[in-house]
């Protein structure tokens, strides 16, 4: 026996009114005819409508170009009573003779030294050559510092001397000087610097009309009039398919051609001839060196340090046998000092310069105050925003397994009305009874959820939060 399947189409009561509602949108229709799908018994389809989707965008235009507006300010000019020179200044040059002092300086003449003593006492006498060698020859060590006894001997450092040159007056500076040498010419002296004046070139515009598209063209699917124009006998949905073209407006900008600018007019300057007494060489001073002076000192330095090789004083003897009593210790011996007198440059040799001051005669003069400017005021461009809807996707028909009377409940439909209810739609009274407010309810939560409409898919039951 074959299995009943049942197919709601648009004839059916229960979704009379959502193929109405559908009816009623103008909307672009692809893949009417689908053969519909493998079913189980029990199951409903309905060919429900996969909306369109559309994105809105804005687009700027320019209405107005921007331009620069030029304001010239005027040069500003004044006369002024100026002193001009008829006689260079020029500089006298004295030499300042170097000031000497004499200092004392602390020369080390014999550095810090080590040496071996016979006990740790500072009464102690200094320990003998001869008993520090034999002391290293039993384990006396070579780096010992100041303060280390050990046992036995001692082995006294080596130094040698030598002389050390050092600086008794140091080096100066002697100056002579050279005068300066003058000759009187005649020059152009200026009475009316050069100026420059600014003439405004104005800007020239245009005017042009551009076509802005504001609406793509589009086709759309409306609903037929009669038979022939039916594309689907099975579910006797009747479309016919038009075209809607573009919409365009047009808008008038004032474009610039050429920018406004300036021209600038040189007014030259104005001179008078005038007797100057010109600087042909100026004053120079001559440096003589004067060496520096240097004393010879003797200085003692020690070659060698001394060094020991017995056992630390306390150290456990070991294999090295018993202490003969005899001890050995490390002193420091200060280094000494001598203090030279020498003669050092407390202020250097130097040349003091006397001002000779240029002489002056008083002329009447015509000063630019400020030369002539031009101010750029920038005019904005003005823009206008234009928006424009563009089809992503068109809207199909499909097959959707849908609720019908066959698999349809009472505790169903209340699910169905009180989810509507509770997401903001209203789906009129809460019968288990599903009527045409509660269909319009299904459509408007379908169009703002983007889902297929044209009847209660399983798609918008899961949306809802419903189960069957």
């Amino acid at each position: 026996m074959k299995k009943s399947i049942i197919f709601t189409v648009v004839s059916s009561a229960l979704f009379a009114v959502g193929s109405t509602v559908a009816e009623e949108r103008n909307t672009t229709f692809t893949g009417m005819t689908q053969a519909l799908p493998d079913a189980k018994a029990g199951e409903c389809y309905a060919k429900v409508m996969i909306p369109a989707t559309y994105k809105t965008e804005s687009q700027e235009i320019v209405k107005r170009d921007g331009y620069d507006k030029i304001e010239i300010i005027p040069a500003k000019y004044e006369t002024v009573q100026e002193k001009v020179m008829v006689r260079q200044g020029a500089e006298k040059i004295i030499p300042v003779p170097a000031v000497y002092g004499t200092v004392e300086e602390r020369v080390e003449t014999e550095p810090t030294r080590t040496l071996w003593k016979t006990g740790k006492s500072s009464k102690s006498r200094q320990a003998d050559s001869n008993l520090v060698a034999g002391a290293r020859a039993f384990g006396l060590p070579e780096n010992a510092v100041a303060g280390q006894c050990f046992s036995e001997h001692y082995s006294a450092a080596q130094f040698k001397t030598e002389t050390q040159k050092i600086l008794k007056k140091e080096a100066s500076v002697k100056f002579e000087v050279v005068p300066a040498k003058y000759e009187t010419v005649t020059e152009k002296v200026l009475v009316r610097e050069a100026s420059e004046k600014l003439v405004e070139v104005p800007a020239e515009y245009e005017k042009v009309t551009e076509k802005v598209l504001q609406r793509a063209a589009y086709t759309t699917w409306k609903k037929g009039r009669g038979p022939v124009e039916r594309i689907d006998n099975g579910t006797g949905e009747i479309m016919c398919k038009v075209e809607v073209p573009a919409v365009y407006k047009t808008i008038t900008k004032r474009m610039l051609k050429t920018p406004a600018s300036t021209r600038k007019v040189e007014i030259p300057a104005k001179y008078s001839a005038q007797k100057v007494r010109k600087l042909i060489s100026p004053a120079v001073q001559k440096e003589i060196e004067i060496p520096a002076e240097y004393e010879t000192i003797t200085k003692r330095m020690q070659v060698t340090d001394s060094s020991t090789s017995w056992l630390a004083a306390g150290a456990a003897a070991g294999s090295a046998g018993k202490s003969t009593g005899k001890t050995l210790c490390m002193a420091a011996v200060p280094a000494k000092f001598e203090t030279i007198t020498k003669r050092v440059i407390k202020t250097p040799a130097s040349v003091k310069k006397l001002e000779i001051p240029a002489v002056y005669e008083t002329q009447a003069v015509r000063k630019l105050v400020s030369p002539p400017q031009e101010k750029r005021i920038s005019i904005p461009a003005e823009k206008q925003s234009i928006s424009k809807r563009i089809k992503v996707t068109d809207a199909k028909l499909e097959w959707r397994s849908v609720l019908c009377q066959t698999n349809m409940s009472k505790s169903l439909n209340l699910q169905i009305q009180k989810a509507l209810h509770s997401a903001g739609f209203n789906p009129g009274p809460i019968d288990g009874v599903i009527g045409r407010q509660t269909l319009v309810a299904v459509d408007q939560f379908q169009q703002k959820n983007s889902l297929p409409t044209g009847g209660l898919t399983m798609q918008t039951l899961a949306k809802l939060g419903v189960s069957l």
